[in-house]
């Protein structure tokens, strides 16, 4: 405590007014705790007022009822924590839905987790350095300074790598689940049929690839116009290749078309498409290579080499 007060009247250059910084902080901080704590354990131990909830909201809006305390919490917090841009708010859905994060309340759990971590990371600094008698407060400002970028960068960056593990898995299980849709529609099966076969045919090897063909399938038995669900599956997969086929199965239904004529096209291409990329990341190889062997091989090959001969002559003019 003191040492908070020493570093707010450092920064303040009054004591008097540091206090009562002080003092205001610690009222709106021990305010919001409260707040929460009261807030949490009236919906966790109130389970007639959160199943007269549920009721209510699933007879009124016809949505599934949204239960737990964290929900509900988060249901709360988002208006503050959610930017006001629609365009932001778009963006950012669009990445989670590519990490696979599909729930109404996805949105709100991203901005809310990333409100707590650019809060909570400055405060964890402040109080570890309070123990570390030796820490200058310039070293302590810096510090949280850090901690604040890493609150506000740590879950993008963990978003954007969730979004190419998952893309990453659906490219690798497309062309099995390409080829096992070329088969079904060559033997007679309809698109949704087709669909519904490669999503259980896949679910071992690649489940994510599964889900998404299944859910497109659950769509077109929901009533949903067959394009407008192929084009909802490109939307959350992100990947180009499903949005090419997306695209040659729209227009096949739209122009009537064999579907299994255009699929057979579009395998070979991919086919194609696949041997190009290899071929060219084989022919990448030796560029990479010239930094590893400059770096690591090269001066090791010379020490064997020619370290021999240099101590000979070294040798050599000392015996001279």
């Amino acid at each position: 405590m003191d040492y908070l007060i020493g570093l707010l009247n450092s920064t303040l250059q009054n004591e008097q007014i540091a206090e009562w910084t002080f003092v205001s902080l610690m009222g709106a901080a021990v305010f919001c705790v409260g707040l929460a704590g009261i807030f949490l354990v009236s919906t966790i131990f109130n389970p007639v007022r959160n199943r007269l909830q549920e009721v209510v909201g699933t007879e009124q809006e016809g949505e599934p009822p949204k239960t737990g305390a964290m929900v509900l919490l988060v249901g709360k917090v988002a208006p503050f924590v959610l930017p006001k841009k629609e365009g932001e708010r778009g963006r950012t859905r669009e990445k989670l839905m590519h990490a696979g994060f599909r729930s109404d309340n996805a949105l709100a759990t991203f901005y809310a987790i990333k409100t707590l971590l650019f809060i909570g990371l400055p405060l964890l600094v402040l109080l570890i350095i309070n123990w570390i008698p030796s820490v200058t407060s310039m070293i302590a400002l810096q510090s949280a300074a850090v901690a604040v970028l890493v609150g506000v960068a740590t879950p993008n960056y963990v978003l954007s790598k969730l979004i190419q593990r998952r893309k990453r898995l659906l490219y690798h299980g497309f062309p099995d689940a390409l080829d096992l849709l070329v088969v079904c529609t060559e033997a007679g099966f309809g698109l949704k049929p087709a669909l519904q076969r490669v999503a259980d045919e896949v679910s071992v090897g690649h489940p994510e690839l599964a889900e998404e063909f299944a859910l497109v399938n659950a769509e077109m038995r929901a009533g949903v116009d067959r394009s407008e669900a192929l084009h909802n599956l490109a939307d959350r997969t992100g990947l180009e290749e499903i949005a090419g086929l997306v695209t040659l199965l729209s227009q096949s239904l739209r122009f009537g078309t064999s579907i299994a004529d255009s699929l057979r096209i579009y395998s070979e291409e991919f086919r194609d498409k696949r041997m190009q990329k290899a071929e060219e990341e084989a022919g990448k190889i030796s560029t990479k290579l010239i930094f590893p062997l400059v770096l690591c091989m090269f001066p090791a090959f010379f020490v064997v080499a020619i370290g021999p001969a240099v101590v000979g002559l070294l040798d050599h003019f000392n015996i001279q």
